[in-house]
């Protein structure tokens, strides 16, 4: 619903950690808009190759790549952590300790990504997904890591209450998950590297639960947290919710075998990959039992509009994995564009957008000034929304129509190229408008800053829900 309040609640919690929250959100926003601005120009090149040729920093090969390292390392991992660390700090009901290291912690993680992509763009790139950046950039990542996760640990051993939440668990597991799978996939891919199809699993494994095990987690963590509040309804079913989490940290793990099938290694390591893909639906069903307040929703309150897409598409995204990681399935999609949609729809349609919602919620009450353009998020809302859906299906369309024509031995790769150019069109069309939108959000965030320091802009309207 629309409040007419310039002012919301900033409890000690929120202004406490104002500082160094607002530089994570305003880390994350900067290389949310560079990778976009990168995944333009990588989607441009699919169905033109001649363009920016001529510049050896940004072939498709260096785009790609520090495309894929902005958006996670630098969007989606700054953000993580300014949401994980909030919600820990507001239900562990006690102000967030050790913040002079959180700062720290951000400045040389930043640092650390800024000088990975440079390096990347000159040539010294490892070509493992997701771990693109040398190898020693790595352990200044997981030093700043470390420094960044510690006034969550604190929160977490030192909150005021024993009883704890599904937002907690999704958070503190996000939070001791990711430098276990950074760290082991830089000693067995980098360090010390698998021989043969080892490298593959191993790398395959990573990819998966990076989503899995860190980024899901932060995005439910937020989830759990937001739908609640924004809806006034309590979570249905919610003594379900400890199987749900469990069953993602244990089948989540081991599902990214599946895309190895087909491959040089014995059969039953895939067919792990799609048996516990199978077996993680049942997370997703408790999800939506949990959630259904917050699946459709959105009428009155466009933050929980964004909570509710991220939800569907999420709910989306592990159904299609688990349909197209069939055999039958597989055997036609799996080297096309259709599972770049899928990867798309997961961490766009599904993290990004439970992170918007998140964002949109927290920084009026650690800034204690209400968002000054109601209709700027709407904007936002609705250009996320067209972009994420066209780029999806675009994408998806293509990897159908390449992966039937690369079964037929008759048609010719220039053939193959001219069925799918007419989609990547339409994905570049869908880029450039993510792109718009997120401008959209990064104005309105630095409108937001300004207002905390001249609170006349503070008067106008924003959307807020009763139950915030």
């Amino acid at each position: 619903m629309i409040s007419a309040t310039s002012n919301v609640a900033a409890s000690e919690t929120d202004t406490t950690a104002r500082g160094p929250l607002v530089l994570l959100l305003v880390s994350a926003l900067g290389w949310l808009l560079v990778s976009g601005v990168l995944a333009l120009i990588a989607t441009i090149q699919l169905h033109t190759p001649a363009f920016m040729a001529a510049c050896p920093w940004l072939t498709y090969g260096h785009t790609q790549a520090v495309q894929e390292t902005a958006a996670v390392y630098g969007w989606a991992a700054n953000a993580a952590f300014a949401v994980s660390l909030w919600i820990l700090g507001r239900l562990g009901g006690a102000p967030l300790r050790g913040l002079g290291l959180l700062t720290v912690g951000t400045v040389f993680w930043n640092l650390g990504v800024a000088i990975g992509i440079v390096c990347i763009m000159l040539g010294e790139t490892t070509a493992v997904p997701f771990l693109q950046m040398p190898g020693y950039i790595h352990p200044l990542l997981l030093v700043a890591y470390g420094a960044i996760a510690v006034p969550g640990v604190l929160a977490w051993t030192g909150r005021r209450q024993r009883a704890t939440f599904a937002s907690q668990w999704y958070a503190v597991a996000a939070i001791f998950l990711f430098p276990w799978l950074y760290s082991a996939a830089q000693v067995m891919l980098l360090a010390a590297p698998l021989r043969g199809v080892g490298q593959a699993v191993v790398a395959a494994w990573f990819a998966q639960n990076l989503m899995s095990l860190w980024l899901v987690p932060t995005s439910l963590a937020a989830a759990y947290y937001l739908v609640p509040k924004l809806s006034g309804r309590v979570i249905a079913n919610y003594d379900f919710a400890p199987h749900g989490f469990w069953a993602l940290l244990f089948f989540g793990a081991w599902t990214g075998t599946r895309h190895l099938i087909g491959g040089p290694l014995p059969a039953w390591i895939p067919t792990v990959g799609i048996v516990t893909t199978l077996v993680l639906l049942f997370h997703y069903v408790i999800v939506a039992l949990n959630l259904r307040a917050g699946l459709g929703g959105g009428r009155g309150n466009v933050v929980l509009g964004f909570v509710s897409f991220g939800l569907a598409a999420y709910l989306l995204g592990g159904l299609l994995d688990a349909v197209f990681s069939f055999r039958v399935f597989a055997e036609v999609v799996q080297f096309t564009f259709f599972p770049v949609a899928q990867y798309r729809l997961a961490f766009t349609g599904g993290y990004s957008f439970l992170v918007f919602g998140a964002i949109y919620y927290l920084a009026p009450r650690i800034t204690g000034i209400v968002w000054p353009s109601p209709g700027l998020i709407r904007a936002h809302f609705g250009l996320a929304v067209l972009g994420t859906v066209i780029t999806v299906v675009s994408l998806a369309t293509a990897g159908w129509v390449q992966g039937k024509a690369l079964g037929d031995p008759a048609t010719t790769f220039t053939a193959i190229a001219a069925a799918t150019r007419p989609w990547l069109l339409g994905a570049t069309a869908g880029e450039a408008i993510l792109l718009f939108g997120n401008i959209v959000l990064t104005v309105h965030f630095v409108r937001l800053q300004a207002a905390t320091v001249c609170p006349a802009w503070g008067s106008i309207s924003t959307l807020e829900a009763s139950a915030s």
